[in-house]
């Protein structure tokens, strides 16, 4: 019954996958369901011009574009990252790279907290009292990493 099903695959029932996987896309952002779309629409192209093409041909055809789409889209992406003007924007962390903070709690055993803004924050660096100056240094996770503040 499933063969059947499949057998009967038409270039629309690909145009109508290759929709859904664009909307996926919008809902669930990632960048892989847009490439898979893209190539549903394709093989549904392919169909309309082979009507008689074997469902197990045309799987394999949309497996394959959505492969080589992706992976030549990370490329493409990871050669020229898209510019921004917020580069941090959603990396909160990196955002206090350089800003000096006062310590809530103690660093002990090189782990403590400090308030920045509304959020209370885990420290990593060298042991200091409360109230002690720090500079945010880098991030390492959901951590700062911080130093003594010389100001």
């Amino acid at each position: 019954m499933i063969e059947q099903w499949l057998m009967a695959l038409d270039y629309w029932a690909w145009w109508v996958l290759g929709v859904a996987l664009v909307i996926l896309e919008i809902v669930i952002p990632g960048a892989v369901f847009l490439w898979m779309g893209i190539a549903a629409g394709v093989v549904g192209l392919i169909i309309l011009f082979v009507p008689g093409l074997d469902w197990r041909y045309q799987f394999l055809v949309f497996a394959a574009l959505s492969v080589i789409s992706i992976a030549a889209a990370r490329r493409y992406l990871k050669r020229s990252p898209i510019e921004t003007d917020h580069p941090t924007l959603n990396r909160r962390g990196e955002q206090y790279v350089g800003r000096t903070l006062t310590l809530a709690e103690p660093i002990v055993n090189g782990n403590g907290k400090a308030h920045i803004d509304d959020t209370m924050w885990k420290l990593s660096g060298p042991d200091l009292p409360v109230g002690a100056q720090v500079r945010v240094t880098d991030v390492d996770g959901v951590v700062l990493v911080v130093e003594a503040s010389q100001a």
